[in-house]
């Protein structure tokens, strides 16, 4: 039988093939069996999970598949019916004081994939430990269960209706000044991906200007994923039509990219700067900023400057939640686009960090690049990218056998080692200038490489000099 294996954030898996029907219930077991064992130590909190879909293809279907489960398990559910954002599941698991959330979606993944994402109690990503707990219920066989409809649970008392995007639009609204927004006349424009973040955002925002705002399960045949090569076309429309600022969420709207408003497309290491900036500068927030491994180490200068303590954790939002609630902290974040601020859950959630900048350039009069030009006066100018190498499994492997057996430790093609940082993945810092990083993804069957320097005709030469070192030139 097929085995369930979550990676960084979440099981995922192709549509029909592995992710099926079955399968899922198979891990709405588990996930009941770790809520009963677990949930009674808590007595604040209630045995129950919150549960929404994002827009993929079989969101309703499969999560009527986990309340079937939950409902023969004893295990109550309070169910969000329509499109939510992963976000709104970790606020609503928080402030409703259930013991966990659960996801279906595959977030940034190509449109075949469907996921499962488990949320906890304090509102964002389950621990490693709890993740483990949860795969050690897995079941090797299926699960049987009536084939009740919703309507039935909803009468037996097993399932309860939440309006989750009601919920999220209360705090959106009790945290921003959105009437400061729209007297400011900033024009905003936003790229949904088709993902989850489009119907919500339309009623905090509706005179933002919007693309790929409406429901289609196959997102064009891209992966929802708020990177430059995704963001092709929302950047040459606003270099057509300028605007203040542009942004876009993935498929379950807890990722940011962020374009200025003559299109020109920013990495997410940007973001980072830029929220941690407005947040320690201007709110004048204190606390720990906690940062993925891949995170740009100019947030190790922002936070020298700042006076800001900084921990650095391995890659994926669960590392990063999890010292969120055990620390003071004012941000996390990680290089993918996933941030989590001071005044909200520990969760990331790009529509939230957006309204903070939307917000800091109505209120301010500045524009993103007088941010971006304030940032650099502190840490020097930065260019990233990332080069998602699809290769063997052999081939992936004997990557990461170099990079640990010391292959590298002096030169790596033509640059010449500086230091070396392998706390996830392998960080290999040159004399020349600027790094390159390698790691295997936890979610999808690539090799992910990673550059940055001062000038993109830098980080271009870094990242060509990897494929070439990788594939064996």
């Amino acid at each position: 039988m097929y085995k369930i294996r979550f990676g960084t954030d979440g099981w995922r898996a192709i549509i029909a093939q592995d992710f099926t029907v079955d399968n899922v219930k198979r891990v709405a077991y588990a996930t009941a069996q770790w809520v009963k064992n677990e949930a009674g130590k808590r007595a604040e909190l209630k045995p129950a999970i919150v549960l929404g879909h994002d827009c993929r293809f079989g969101g309703e279907m499969f999560s009527l598949a986990v309340m079937q489960v939950m409902a023969q398990e004893g295990v109550h559910v309070m169910y969000h019916k329509g499109i939510a954002t992963t976000p709104m599941v970790s606020l609503g698991t928080h402030d409703f004081k259930c013991f966990a959330g659960v996801v279906v979606t595959a977030s940034h993944n190509p449109p075949a994939y469907s996921g499962y994402k488990l949320k906890s109690f304090y509102g964002g990503p389950t621990k490693p430990d709890d993740v483990a707990l949860v795969e050690s219920h897995i079941p090797d066989h299926s699960i049987d269960v009536p084939n009740v409809s919703l309507e039935e649970l909803c009468v037996s008392g097993h399932v309860s209706l939440v309006d989750l995007e009601k919920h999220y639009l209360e705090k959106v609204e009790g945290y921003f000044n959105l009437d400061a927004i729209r007297k400011s006349k900033l024009r905003v424009a936003y790229d949904a991906m088709f993902g989850a973040g489009f119907p919500v955002f339309k009623k905090i925002l509706p005179e933002a200007t919007m693309l790929h705002a409406e429901l289609n399960p196959g997102f064009n045949g891209q992966a929802p994923e708020p990177i430059a090569k995704n963001l092709q076309e929302f950047g040459a429309m606003l270099k057509k039509d300028h605007h203040d600022i542009g942004f876009a969420t993935d498929g379950d709207a807890d990722r940011i990219g962020l374009v200025k408003g003559n299109g020109e497309i920013l990495d997410a290491h940007h973001a980072i700067l830029i929220l941690l900036h407005i947040l320690k500068e201007y709110k004048k927030y204190d606390g720990t900023v906690i940062a993925a491994f891949s995170a740009t180490p100019k947030v190790k200068t922002l936070c020298e400057h700042h006076k800001l303590n900084l921990e650095v954790t391995k890659i994926g939002f669960k590392h990063i939640s999890g010292r969120m609630i055990e620390v003071d902290s004012i941000i996390g974040c990680e290089e993918s686009g996933g941030i989590a601020v001071k005044g909200h859950i520990p969760e990331r959630d790009g529509i939230w960090d957006a309204l903070l900048v939307i917000e800091h350039l109505a209120q301010t009069g500045k524009s993103l690049e007088d941010l971006i030009q304030e940032i650099y006066a502190i840490t020097g100018s930065l260019a990233y990218n990332r080069n998602d190498m699809h290769l063997t499994n052999e081939v992936k492997l004997a990557t990461m056998e170099r990079c640990a057996s010391g292959e590298f430790n002096e030169k790596f093609g033509k640059y010449t080692i500086d230091f070396i940082e392998n706390i996830d993945g392998f960080k290999f810092h040159f004399k020349e200038g600027g790094y390159v990083m390698i790691r295997p993804s936890g979610t999808e069957p690539v090799l992910r490489v990673y550059a940055e320097s001062a000038t993109m005709d830098l980080v271009d030469e870094i990242l060509s000099e990897a494929s070439r070192v990788i594939q064996g030139g």
